[in-house]
């Protein structure tokens, strides 16, 4: 499974889903089959097209940097927004959309602000993890963030946090999440 568990879990059984960079669409293969729900994935990737179609998940083909003027607002229950934030131009709008169509947004990243980031960063190095695999010179994240970073920037969009903790090697962390986990996962609505 390459999805992780307590994500899933912090979807209501039954919800309209949309997710944004939905990947193979195995966590919506998941969510279809034991949640009961409905919904699209988006992914811009030809071979993730394919693996969508196989599994018989509903999926658009879009880049996300053109935005979602192509739903109609609050017309999702649940937006998903899992390892895509980092890698977006328009971050912050991108944001402001998955608030605009979902009554609730899911967003998760790697936490730049993790404690073995910190000591690469200490050393002089960037950092080379799990959560960030790649080199400074060939990453595809274009973004880094941390824990304490998103509060600040759901603060200012008028976003309600519902609900945030961080993972790590398949863990939920509670427990000083932006010290301690190596991925952010915020469930948040509009104010």
């Amino acid at each position: 499974m390459s999805f992780d568990p307590a994500i899933a879990a912090l979807v209501p059984p039954g919800s309209r889903v949309l997710d944004l960079g939905c990947g193979t669409g195995e966590l919506l293969e998941y969510l279809i089959k034991h949640k009961g729900c409905t919904g699209y994935g988006v992914e811009l990737d030809d071979a993730n097209l394919l693996a969508c179609v196989k599994r018989g998940v509903n999926v658009i083909q879009r880049n996300l940097e053109e935005g979602l003027s192509i739903f109609e607002d609050q017309s999702f229950d649940v937006v998903l927004q899992l390892e895509t934030l980092q890698h977006l131009r328009n971050a912050e709008q991108m944001l402001k959309e998955t608030a605009r169509v979902g009554k609730m947004g899911i967003v998760s990243f790697p936490n730049f602000a993790h404690w073995p980031n910190r000591l690469q960063v200490l050393t002089g190095r960037m950092p080379v993890t799990r959560a960030l695999p790649y080199e400074w010179y060939d990453t595809p994240n274009i973004r880094v963030g941390t824990f304490a970073d998103f509060e600040v920037l759901a603060r200012k969009n008028r976003l309600k946090i519902l609900d945030s903790f961080g993972l790590q090697a398949g863990r939920v962390v509670r427990s000083l999440p932006n010290l301690m986990a190596s991925v952010a996962v915020f469930k948040f609505e509009r104010e």
